[in-house]
């Protein structure tokens, strides 16, 4: 084990004072090595604390680049750096803050071939992923491996925190046996998050980090902390260990790593008969006065924000229920923000008996912005 230096006692010096830590304590802080799946809104701020702390060895695992959209809440990125490999430029904000800490980036996707490989060599890992796919695999990779798994997940004003670790309690399988129905957990891109929360459930995580490495008693192992951001509200629930968990009960069915896109559906659904329009093709039938319904399904606050002129905003959640707004004697184009939530709106649609002729607008409402109309927002 690598000892302090007097550069290191020095700046660590308002944490050797506690007395939970102490010269042992953040020595054992220097010789850790942690993990963070995702650079982005949760990662940053875990990423920053951690290095502040001291932690010496940290690993980012990301595949995405540096988008303007994301430095509502992304605080470790920076406007030059738009265009750049997330994992670089968090490994350039941890470097700034702390160039005492050695940092290990991996440009990848986490997968079902690599994630065992990546773990293995670390301690802890922090779940800082935004999709339920990587979620079970980076819970089952550390059930396998047996590593403590600090938890974090954010969505619009609600969050959540948790520490899993099977030896010590339960699983994200535990508390989740199966993911929700993808329409039901859109990404943050399409559904939006408060900045500020990430701080708040991402400087949590790292706290759970930083106690799980000191071997402090009371972690998140068996509870679930749940924030309403808007109205301020922490509620702490109890999770229990699953007896029949598929990977750390009893009699475990999971040992090794699976498809986890399957598993959680988060390919395309299925889907009666429909096609595709883009951009252009319906900006010609609009030119040529063609009688058409232009059915927006977003939310009515992104409608607000930005729309088709013509269109008609009818939600996903209500598109069903109110079927019978849309005109079956008009070809129908349904719109959303990329195109994902207008596929799940055809096939409730079809489900529904809507008779009408359907179409997807490819792309959605962001491919118009960048193919018709460059005056629309995009967000």
């Amino acid at each position: 084990m690598q000892e302090l230096t007097q550069e290191e006692t020095a700046r660590y010096s308002r944490h050797i004072i506690l007395p939970n830590v102490g010269l042992e304590g953040q020595t054992r802080l220097k010789n850790a090595r942690v993990l963070i799946t995702g650079s982005g809104a949760l990662g940053s701020p875990v990423a920053l604390y951690l290095a502040a702390a001291g932690v010496g060895n940290i690993g980012i695992v990301d595949f995405d680049e540096v988008d303007v959209t994301n430095l509502q809440r992304q605080i470790i990125h920076t406007n030059k750096n738009v265009g750049k490999l997330k994992t670089e430029s968090a490994k350039e904000g941890i470097e700034r803050l702390n160039p005492l800490v050695k940092v290990t980036i991996f440009n990848t996707k986490l997968t079902s071939e690599n994630a065992l490989d990546i773990i293995k060599d670390f301690d802890i890992v922090a779940d800082c992923t935004d999709n339920f796919p990587a979620r079970y695999l980076i819970n089952d990779a550390c059930v396998l491996l047996d590593k403590p798994l600090a938890y974090g997940s954010i969505f619009r004003f609600d969050a959540q925190s948790s520490v899993f670790w099977a030896k010590k309690g339960p699983c994200y399988r535990c508390l989740f046996p199966s993911p929700p129905p993808p329409e039901l957990a859109p990404s943050c891109g399409e559904g939006g998050v408060f900045g500020a929360m990430a701080g708040i459930i991402g400087s949590i995580q790292a706290n759970e980090v930083i106690k799980l490495i000191l071997k402090a008693p009371d972690t998140l192992v068996g509870r679930l902390l749940v924030l309403d951001a808007w109205k301020m509200r922490f509620t702490q629930l109890s999770v229990k260990k699953d007896e029949n968990c598929p990977i750390c009960g009893n009699k475990p069915t999971i040992k090794a790593l699976i498809d986890y896109d399957y598993f959680c559906a988060a390919k395309e659904p299925e889907v009666g008969s429909f096609e595709d329009i883009s951009a252009r093709e319906l900006k010609q039938k609009i030119d040529k006065g063609e009688k058409i319904n232009i059915i927006d399904v977003r939310e009515p606050f992104e409608f607000e924000m930005t729309n088709i002129k013509g269109s008609v905003n009818i939600p996903l959640n209500s598109v069903v229920e109110r079927k019978g707004e849309i005109d079956e004697s008009k070809t129908s184009v349904i719109i959303c923000k990329s195109g994902v939530r207008s596929v799940y709106a055809i096939n409730a649609l079809q489900r529904g008996g809507f008779k009408g002729e359907l179409l997807n607008l490819e792309g959605g409402i962001l491919e118009w912005a960048d193919e018709i109309d460059e005056s629309i927002v995009k967000y």
